[in-house]
């Protein structure tokens, strides 16, 4: 059977929770209503990370990676993945595993009519620092793109490759992925899914990056959304 999806995991100094990503998502691989598998992106990890990434990818073919030279940050590795995936439809989730693997099976059952599928994270076990400046980067970037999403930094995702791999690349890509797939004439939906405390790492972003950087981010997806060239091919000669 092939793959249908690909679950991009990007990993930067999270060596404390790469042997349970292994086990849940060996988990989830058995209940997962399209057949799966996880690409890990390396994003320059200066811990033991890489180590363990190929160890895991080692046991078992349903886990594969790619690693970069150096440290290029979130979105460079989301982008990575995407332009990586070979399946039908490419995934992300984060490595801290605050998003749970078993919730692709909702976005999964949405995606038929759709061309990306985002959760929203239902009560969110954040802390209010953390939850307030989301909310309010959220209501930034939503009053520039008129998305319509409400939770645009959920990190549970799936979008259709073809689509995914058409994303230009931009630093703060993960925050506009919604409004990237609106450019080309795509169809977004959000449904709810789980969210839990971090157990292990530390947060990579803190308020300043939650605040400042979304609204500098905003003014570029202006400049980008004016200048962005959509066509479709009709027919070619190539094979």
């Amino acid at each position: 059977m092939e793959y249908r999806l690909t679950i991009v995991v990007p990993v930067y100094n999270e060596e404390d929770n790469l042997l349970r990503v292994e086990s849940e998502f060996k988990a989830y691989f058995k209940t997962a209503k399209a057949k799966s598998k996880v690409l890990f992106v390396n994003d320059g990890s200066k811990d033991t990370s890489l180590d363990i990434i190929k160890d895991i990818c080692a046991r078992s073919t349903d886990f594969e990676y790619i690693a970069f030279t150096e440290n290029c940050g979130l979105s460079a590795a989301i982008k990575a993945g995407f332009d990586h995936a070979d399946t039908e439809l490419v995934g992300y989730i984060d490595s801290d595993l605050q998003t749970a693997p078993d919730d692709f099976n909702i976005l999964i059952e949405e995606i038929g009519p759709y061309d990306l599928v985002t959760g929203v994270r239902a009560d969110r076990q954040d802390s209010f620092v953390k939850n307030m400046s989301s909310k309010i980067a959220n209501g930034i970037r939503r009053s520039f793109t008129h998305d319509g999403m409400d939770d645009t930094g959920c990190p549970l995702k799936i979008i259709k490759t073809d689509y995914a791999q058409r994303i230009p690349m931009f630093k703060g890509l993960h925050r506009f992925l919604p409004a990237m797939i609106l450019l080309q004439e795509g169809k977004v939906k959000q449904v709810p899914v789980r969210h839990f405390p971090r157990v292990a790492g530390e947060a990579k972003f803190g308020v300043w990056n939650r605040l400042l950087g979304p609204l500098m981010d905003c003014f570029a997806y202006l400049w980008m959304k004016k200048k962005y060239i959509n066509y479709k091919v009709g027919n070619s000669s190539r094979g």
